[in-house]
């Protein structure tokens, strides 16, 4: 029972991770910039973000850009586009694998067969976590390389935005939802194996043997 509450815990992690990695990858404001200008009224907010870039006015005004030319992008775009989408594709199979797998379900036949559809959605989740953490890191690697960078001005300085955030927070769920699924496919020993069976021995009826063997050949 402990074992089936664990994994829907884990499951539970797991939808978190795969909504905020698919959230993560489609929000614009993986990099920010505030630049208020003269006055308030000039006050913009600049994002960037794997597919788009954004401009939010103070006065409500929001426009985007979409990032049509692939090869013209820095190569940390490029990777980070790559593995995210990677990430939530692995994150779906996983998905998909678990819901067969978990105990609490009535899916994938006998118990050996949803151990192992267990363990493929955990390592799905692992593989999924791993291309989430890579890109943010990298990501955020970039953009606190550039504002420390004394030569690029400040007007084109940026700081890490929410979706940075969200993509480290779900590949923390998504690798902890892959650690407790794959542990907790692999069976318990049980106790015959650590204490084998007592041998019972019975001396009398041998020796009653012996020695109905023996009168025979005194007679």
């Amino acid at each position: 029972m402990a074992s089936e509450n664990l994994q829907l815990f884990a499951f539970i992690l797991a939808l978190f991770g795969a909504f905020g990695d698919i959230t993560a990858t489609l929000l614009p404001n993986w990099k920010v910039n505030a630049d208020a200008g003269s006055n308030i009224i000039t006050a913009i907010t600049q994002m960037q973000g794997l597919w788009m870039d954004c401009t939010w006015y103070s006065t409500g005004m929001f426009s985007c850009t979409l990032k049509y030319s692939i090869l013209s992008l820095p190569i940390y775009i490029q990777a980070a586009r790559t593995t995210m989408v990677l990430s939530c594709i692995l994150s779906a199979f996983g998905i998909c694998f678990t819901t067969v797998g978990m105990k609490c379900t009535k899916l994938g036949g006998d118990t050996g067969s949803k151990s192992h559809a267990c363990f493929a959605g955990g390592a799905c989740f692992i593989l999924a976590g791993i291309f989430g953490l890579v890109p943010t890191s990298w990501y955020t690697r970039e953009i606190i390389s550039n504002f420390l960078d004394q030569t690029i001005p400040e007007s084109s300085k940026h700081e890490p935005g929410g979706a940075v955030y969200t993509g480290f927070i779900s590949a923390g769920f998504l690798l902890t939802a892959g650690v407790i699924f794959c542990t907790s496919c692999f069976k318990k020993p049980q106790g015959a194996w650590i204490y084998p069976p007592e041998q019972h021995y019975f001396p009398s009826t041998e020796q009653e043997s012996n020695t109905g063997y023996n009168l025979k050949d005194y007679v």
